[in-house]
């Protein structure tokens, strides 16, 4: 199983956004004495996206950058089946995310949609699952 990772300078609105928008499952939010998150855990059909503050200086911190510090750009970005895309879109279109792609039919099956989150990570939404074949 793999599990992508990252960190967002407004974790709040971040997990705001992903579940409420984007439709993901809390599954489980850690925080601090004070009640600001420290780690959370979302689901996606039996995926599990985890994210904590970019704020925490840490040996790992050294080793990630915020997309506002990369010029918008991004190594890595995720990829989330959904069964619903159109739906789902329609509610990103709806939020404050910007849509980089369009939602679109795709060579290898199936269409997809790629946004910006509030946080600047990148994401594609599609019903193409690769493990179907």
């Amino acid at each position: 199983m793999l599990v992508p990772a990252t960190r967002y300078a407004d974790c709040e609105a971040a997990l705001a956004f992903l579940t409420g928008v984007l439709g993901l499952e809390e599954i489980q939010v850690y925080r601090d004495g004070g009640g600001a998150i420290v780690h959370v855990e979302l689901g996606l059909n039996g995926g599990i996206y985890m994210f904590g503050p970019d704020t925490r200086d840490n040996a790992f911190a050294a080793f990630m950058v915020a997309p506002s510090e990369s010029g918008g750009r991004a190594t890595v970005s995720v990829y989330a089946i959904v069964p619903d895309v159109a739906a789902r879109h329609a509610r990103v279109a709806a939020s404050d995310a910007e849509i980089l792609l369009p939602l679109a039919d795709q060579p290898q099956g199936g269409s997809a949609f790629t946004f910006r989150d509030p946080g600047g990570h990148i994401w594609t939404v599609g019903d193409y699952d690769p493990r179907a074949r």
